[in-house]
């Protein structure tokens, strides 16, 4: 299986209002920059849409090394909380909807097409591609 680094990262003017997401691919000596906007969204959602469409360009299986600054993200996996909403019929433990279900579902079938390790980046910090997502999704977010 190849071996991909993917950053990612989204941003909101105003929660909710026009927003954007980038990610960043890693192969090799190769870098790959995508990104994208909503008219009307929430961090939350842009956060998840870049893990997704970062995952959505791998063409094969891959080895994903995934790096985001959302806690949010990549807690779900890592601290098992979809399972728990999984088997909680998509409810947390409050009993509401989990909010962007669609999203979640989307990254559950992604993650298991790609055999992914989630790792949580400090936001704003010293990591060059962490902040260039940042900077990427933030000028999405303003062409939205």
């Amino acid at each position: 299986m190849k071996e991909i680094k993917i950053y990612t990262d989204g941003a909101c003017s105003g929660n909710p209002g026009p927003g954007g997401w980038a990610a960043v691919l890693l192969y090799k000596d190769q870098e790959r920059e995508i990104s994208g906007s909503e008219k009307y969204t929430t961090n939350q959602k842009m956060e998840l849409r870049a893990a997704v469409e970062g995952l959505k360009a791998l063409k094969e299986p891959c080895q994903v090394k995934l790096y985001s600054d959302s806690a949010y993200l990549v807690n779900a996996f890592k601290l098992g909380w979809l399972e728990k909403w999984q088997i909680n019929g998509w409810k947390t433990v409050k009993k509401d909807p989990v909010e962007n279900q669609d999203l979640w579902k989307e990254l559950l079938t992604l993650s298991n097409r790609h055999k992914v390790q989630w790792i949580k980046v400090k936001g704003h910090s010293n990591d060059h591609y962490n902040n260039r997502c940042d900077s990427l999704a933030q000028k999405a977010s303003s062409n939205a």
